[in-house]
């Protein structure tokens, strides 16, 4: 696969114009931690590791302005000397594909919309991007949002970039809301718990006053609530808690370094063993039943979001999980699978004729001549199909 590396937004510029011109195909690319998920394809790959950098940062505003190419564990670094964090949580995806940590960029997890257990009560990478620079499939560069958190004119933009995957423009510049990073995180748990009674319970502590910032639950039966702020109401709080859910569980306070475990794990997949991966978004209260459908296959699996998302981790190279996520109004998209699943099976469960219809006419205001379009999302039209 070729592979190009613009020096700056002019050079990227000159790239995809000339493959406008000419029908060459582009993937953008910052670090290529997921760039085993979708279908083989052949295209050129632009990697934006060369535009790397933070742009301007302002702590006392809340605001981060940085290029794409840098990396996501750089970022998180330079906000965390300030006490600030990246409130939607991104996580690096390298260890899903047995790859080292490190690669992951922050272009790259918000153009994926990468969001952690936070996620539940923070929102995700579009509620956090103000704002943007990219180049669309025209090679012309283009603003979106702004750089102020208060910003109401023109299109949301940045809600429509984060999460394209790469295939409405490639971004040169991101900003993002930035938070106070918590004094103080405790997490409490409860053991012994089957999928539904850990539902009940979730639910039960996210929807009280203790202000608990996530919630997940592991396949052997451990039940994760997160409670961060100032030290004195969270102590306050996590006294409390117990009593708000006693009717659900007993939970007990873990330790920094276990519970740091544990939450990566619900968070990310990790440790979930298995040829095929499946996240699965449906709403909390059906997490249980999905389970049940899904036993005869025995997969290994972790609840986050409260109960809104499923990872689950199993050999079967089949579209049962699809089905299942289909049959009780969730979405399930493939994250790892072995080459022939890949190019038979789409990363993202098909839309409905309307949807796709609307999807596909926002690429092509975008990118009208398909430079973006590489075939690695199946299903989808190519700008040469919807000509003819």
């Amino acid at each position: 696969m070729d592979k190009l590396e613009p020096r700056d937004a002019q050079d990227l510029c000159d790239i995809v114009a000339n493959a406008s011109q000419t029908g060459r195909k582009l993937e953008i690319q910052g670090g290529g931690s997921k760039a085993a998920m979708g279908a083989p394809r052949d295209a050129t790959v632009v990697s934006l590791a060369a535009l790397t950098g933070v742009v301007d940062y302002d702590p006392a505003e809340l605001v981060l302005t940085v290029r794409p190419g840098t990396p996501l564990c750089e970022v998180e670094a330079l906000v965390a000397a300030q006490d600030q964090m990246l409130a939607f949580e991104p996580f690096d995806h390298g260890p899903l594909f047995a790859n080292e940590l490190g690669a992951t960029t922050i272009g790259g997890v918000v153009a994926a919309g990468v969001a952690g257990s936070r996620r539940v009560t923070a929102g995700g990478a579009r509620d956090h991007l103000l704002g943007f620079t990219s180049v669309s499939g025209r090679g012309e560069i283009f603003v979106g949002g702004a750089k102020v958190v208060k910003n109401v004119t023109g299109y949301d933009l940045p809600k429509l970039f984060a999460g394209s995957w790469g295939r409405l423009g490639a971004m040169t510049e991101l900003t993002l809301k930035v938070l106070p990073r918590p004094r103080m995180t405790v997490t409490m748990a409860a053991y012994g718990l089957d999928p539904r009674a850990a539902h009940a319970a979730m639910a039960c502590a996210l929807g009280s006053n203790a202000d608990v910032s996530a919630a997940a639950h592991l396949a052997r039966g451990i039940t994760l609530l997160r409670v961060a702020g100032f030290a004195p109401s969270v102590e306050a709080r996590c006294e409390g808690l117990p009593g708000l859910v006693r009717e659900h569980c007993a939970l007990h306070r873990l330790d920094g370094a276990e519970a740091t475990d544990l939450w990566r794990e619900a968070a990310t997949g990790a440790g979930l063993r298995g040829e095929v991966l499946w996240r699965v978004h449906l709403q909390p209260a059906r997490a249980p039943d999905l389970i049940a459908r899904l036993e005869p296959l025995q997969p290994q699996w972790s609840l986050d979001w409260g109960g809104g998302l499923v990872w689950l981790a199993l050999d079967s190279h089949g579209t049962q999980v699809r089905d299942a996520a289909i049959a009780l109004g969730g979405e399930a998209t493939l994250v790892r699978s072995p080459e022939a699943m890949r190019r038979t099976v789409s990363i993202f469960q098909p839309r409905a004729g309307g949807v796709a219809a609307l999807e596909e006419r926002v690429r092509r205001a975008f990118d009208p001549a398909g430079v973006f379009e590489t075939g690695r999302f199946l299903g989808e039209a190519h700008a040469d199909q919807l000509r003819a």
